[in-house]
């Protein structure tokens, strides 16, 4: 008989020896370590070999590890590409990773005959030039605003006549104005590309220009505009003294420093030198372990950031060198999405030292910045809970929270939302949406037991047919509604045998409704409890809304115009688009229907006559 080491073993023998992926597994199958290899045989049984003299992080993961699966990549490269996408998926607890998952904003100058500078998280090859990153949407909109004073060029999308109403940018000094014509399109041209000049570090070559432009429009006497060019020219060296000069040559790079927690918590610092000036820095936050060694946070950090970004700079200039197992992985990687040759530069000594411990302490303090503002929110957090099962008398501390809200219009498309907080935090990879199924009209009562006998039944059978988070129990559940809501949903929940604690929110008064209690709970008006009940009430009924706003404009969307004889998908899309929906096409005459591209009269009298 074949024991489970013997099979292991012989798992690990027939491993193939060329690139990939492999996925270190628990007995329950979940993913602990996502990890990429040259040679995935050497790689994966170098982990299930002796234990002594590993690092304390290996130690730890292998305690745990029972099974493993593997990807064969055609390279080593595509191997590096596949493992950032599956931590992103998957995000392994034992991977280093950026805490948020999410797509950082950047400016972009967009391709247009006019082109426009906006903030977007979505990069796309359509010939616009993009600057950035930015870790939030506040700080991409200072710099657009930013750049609006220095540079006015138009905010709107409105096509370019010369002949439109001036606007009030216009007239605030915040737009050129090239819709009424008050500018050529080289002007207007020269305006963006000054923009472009100052996102890449090469601010200093647009005073000249513009000192010619100040000159020629005072020996001109219109000293109207010579002034509006000195107030720019003004406004762009202020910002110029505040961009630091920290090399004598034109270095273009990122330069990489990171700070660790003394409790696992860690953070990346990115500042960008373009033409030898330090013209931003910017701070991840990293989800790690406190084995985690810096080379580890470096080469994962690297390998995330660069997989979404938009520029790679020639040189990236690190506190740590990357891991050494993987370096010419990373750097062959780099240099193919950059298009070019890229350095890796770890200084000891000298100007790039100075510069790397300048950015390093930058890491430090916003680290601990972080921290300070997270025991912040965690105390309020704690208040908030501690709180609320003190007011409703809960037997443990509600660290898990469901909401469930119900949605419907005139009795129609009736769904409902399931939305969980943790720890007072919403956990939106936890939300569930419901399409009611067994109720016929607006029965608000019917729709709450059909839902809350669903979600706790699938509970109750442990049904992890899906996703396996039907089995994760709350301690506490929000009913939207009064007593009628709150006792259908106790006697669904009685119907699954589950008994959890559960208080139904009537708006009007935000009077908490619980079981057998005929006198309701009012949370005192200035308490931490009762913000947060508000806040999850309110984000489940964001959620049912957005859930029953799209399946309704998608049932009339379909249901109204594709049983009209005659419209396909690009009659429909250009009768949409004319009127912009199905009850203004309704309401137009067989005339105006006529002034669409396609439509002919028989088709005209069809539409009207359908709907």
């Amino acid at each position: 008989m074949t024991t489970p080491d013997q099979t292991l073993s012989r798992r690990l023998t027939a491993l193939p020896t060329g690139p990939g992926i492999y996925q270190l597994k628990d007995d329950q199958g979940t993913v602990l370590y996502v990890g990429k290899a040259a040679v995935l045989r050497n790689r994966v049984r170098s982990y299930f070999q002796s234990m002594r003299g590993r690092d304390p992080k290996t130690r730890e993961l292998m305690r745990h590890v029972t099974d493993f699966e593997f990807i064969r990549t055609d390279s080593p490269t595509e191997a590096l590409i596949l493992e950032n996408e599956l931590i992103k998926k998957l995000q392994p607890k034992y991977n280093v990773m950026l805490k948020d998952s999410k797509t950082y904003p950047y400016l972009k100058i967009t391709n247009e005959a006019w082109p426009r500078i906006i903030s977007t998280r979505r990069i796309v090859q359509d010939g616009g030039r993009y600057f950035g990153p930015y870790t939030s949407a506040g700080s991409a909109y200072k710099a657009l605003n930013l750049l609006n004073r220095l540079f006015p060029y138009r905010k709107c999308e409105k096509k370019i006549t010369g002949q439109d109403e001036v606007c009030l940018y216009y007239h605030i000094k915040q737009c050129l104005a090239p819709c009424i014509s008050a500018t050529t399109h080289e002007e207007y041209l020269q305006a963006i590309e000054g923009a472009a000049l100052f996102l890449n570090g090469r601010g200093d070559e647009i005073l000249r220009p513009l000192e010619e432009e100040m000159q020629q429009a005072a020996d001109a006497w219109n000293f109207e505009r010579a002034a509006e060019v000195r107030d720019r020219i003004d406004a762009v060296k202020h910002v110029l003294q505040r961009q630091k000069v920290v090399s004598s040559d034109s270095t273009n790079a990122d330069v990489i420093a990171v700070a660790q927690g003394p409790g696992g918590d860690a953070g990346v610092q990115v500042s960008f030198l373009r033409n030898g000036k330090l013209i931003g820095s910017e701070f991840f936050p990293m989800s790690a372990r406190i084995e985690d060694e810096p080379s580890e946070l470096i080469g994962g950090f690297v390998g995330q950031f660069y997989a979404e970004a938009a520029i790679i700079p020639a040189r990236l200039i690190l506190q740590y060198p990357l891991p050494a197992n993987d370096a010419d992985v990373i750097v062959d990687w780099l240099t193919e999405r950059r298009g070019g040759k890229i350095e890796i530069v770890v200084p000891q000594r000298g100007q790039k030292r100075a510069l790397v411990e300048m950015v390093a302490k930058s890491a430090s303090d916003n680290l601990e910045q972080n921290r300070v503002k997270f025991l912040s929110d965690e105390m309020r957090m704690t208040a908030a809970l501690n709180e609320l099962s003190e007011a409703l008398d809960l037997p443990r501390l509600p660290r898990r929270i469901e909401c469930f809200d119900i949605s419907n219009l005139q009795g129609t498309n009736t769904v409902a939302s399931m939305v969980v907080f943790e720890d007072g935090r919403p956990a939106k990879k936890e939300y569930r949406r419901f399409n009611v199924k067994s109720v016929d009209g607006p029965n608000d009562f019917a729709s709450m037991h059909e839902v809350i006998k669903r979600r706790f039944k699938r509970a109750a059978e442990q049904d992890e047919e899906t996703d396996g988070k039907w089995t994760t129990l709350p301690d506490f559940v929000i009913i939207d509604g009064g007593k009628g809501q709150l006792n259908a949903a106790l006697a669904a929940m009685e119907e699954t045998g589950m008994n959890v604690p559960m208080a139904g929110l009537a708006k009007e008064n935000e009077e908490l409704f619980l079981p057998g209690q005929p006198i309701p709970v009012i949370l005192p008006r200035d308490s931490q409890a009762l913000y947060l009940v508000q806040r999850i009430r309110d984000e489940a009924h964001r959620f049912a809304i957005t859930f029953h706003r799209k399946k309704r404009s998608k049932q009339t969307f379909t249901s109204s115009l594709d049983s009209v004889p005659g419209i396909g998908p690009k009659k429909k899309k250009a009768l949409i688009k004319q009127f912009g929906s199905v009850a203004a096409i309704r309401e137009a005459s067989e005339e105006e229907l006529l002034t669409v591209d396609g439509i002919n009269a028989a088709l005209a009298a069809q539409i009207k006559a359908n709907l």
